[in-house]
């Protein structure tokens, strides 16, 4: 059995795709993982985030998904995403993959937003991915516990930096101020001598394990 006919099989009773989503989705599953032991500045990371129908993860629904690219210690605006899921939920999920890759993934507020997205591709597309997912709700109070001591709301750490961005509450208007904040960690984090994706991702776990979460 080739690969799309394996995706074919796991997607079971999911949309139908069209042709050029069945080979995008094929494309994605070729690529291979990004390294994670490259500098911050030699990576692509992919801010991703979501817009929900609420707050309850077993009631509420995903609306709306946004990406965007920070290559090179840079925000690149060309390289962002943002769809709404419907009418064509599986073929936005397509295209937020098309855009993510397999790089490391940063969100704020990882028990939400991840698992808001991997429901939505295991219903919609029947994926399990295995992306490095790094969430500057933790990640965030480790590296400047001198601005915010505890983890707190994204308007908390954006009025602590002076961030703004073009819309609040909305996917890719927050995305924009995640990425921001991305920057500032990579930067606090190289001067701690944390300098790649995966040591960052340690990093976070560390914090974690100490407030025993």
């Amino acid at each position: 059995m080739n690969l799309l006919a394996r995706l074919k099989a796991a997607r079971g009773g999911a949309q139908k795709l069209g042709a050029q989503a069945e080979q995008d989705l094929v494309a994605w599953q070729a690529l291979p993982r990004a390294q994670q032991s490259r500098s911050h500045f030699e990576t692509r990371y992919v801010v991703l985030n979501t817009e929900a129908s609420g707050l309850d993860l077993e009631r509420d629904r995903l609306l709306a998904v946004a990406a965007l690219g920070v290559d090179g210690g840079l925000i690149r605006p060309a390289d962002a995403y943002y769809a709404r899921l419907e009418p064509a939920p599986a073929e936005t999920l397509v295209g937020l993959l098309g855009v993510a890759g397999k790089n490391p993934i940063v969100v704020f507020n990882a028990s939400f937003n991840r698992n808001m997205l991997e429901r939505a591709l295991q219903e919609q597309l029947g994926l399990t991915t295995d992306f490095l997912w790094i969430d500057l709700y933790f990640l965030l109070p480790s590296l400047f516990p001198e601005k915010l001591e505890r983890p707190s709301r994204l308007g908390d750490w954006m009025a602590a930096f002076g961030i703004e961005t073009f819309q609040r509450h909305h996917a890719l208007g927050d995305a924009w101020a995640v990425a921001q904040l991305l920057l500032a960690a990579q930067s606090r984090a190289l001067s701690l001598a944390v300098a790649t994706p995966r040591a960052l991702a340690e990093h976070e776990q560390a914090y974690r394990h100490k407030l025993k979460i």
